[in-house]
C-alpha cells in the first residue's frame, strides 16, 4: 500500500481533526472515564486491527490511551492508517471518551 501524498495527508488532517498528522504517522491521545472504559476501547480497537491486519502502536496508563498509526512497510501514513483512525474515533465515542 503506498504512502499518502502531502495533499492526501492534508485531507486526512481535515477529516481527522482530533489527530496530529505528520508525514510519518497519525497520533491521538485519549482520556476515558476510567480504566474499564479505556480497556474496553482497546479491546474493541484490537479486534478491528486484527480483522484489518493492521495494528497500532499504543500505550495505556489507567484512563489514558495514546495511539500512533503508521504503516511501517510503506514508511509512513497510508489509507490503512486513516481507516483505523476513523474506527478509533468511533470506538472512543462508544467507550465514554472525555
Amino acid at each position: 500500500m503506498p504512502k499518502l501524498s502531502s495533499e492526501q495527508l492534508d485531507d486526512a488532517q481535515r477529516d481527522l481533526p482530533l489527530w496530529r498528522v505528520d508525514k510519518d504517522a497519525l497520533f491521538r491521545d485519549l482520556v476515558f472515564a476510567d480504566f474499564k472504559h479505556a480497556f474496553a476501547f482497546m479491546t474493541e480497537v484490537a479486534a478491528e486491527a486484527d480483522r484489518a491486519d493492521h495494528h497500532p502502536d499504543w500505550s495505556n496508563v489507567y484512563d489514558k490511551v495514546s495511539v500512533l498509526l503508521s504503516t511501517h512497510d510503506a514508511g509512513g501514513v497510508t489509507e490503512k492508517d486513516v481507516a483505523l483512525a476513523r474506527f478509533v474515533d468511533g470506538a472512543a465515542q462508544r467507550n465514554d471518551v472525555k
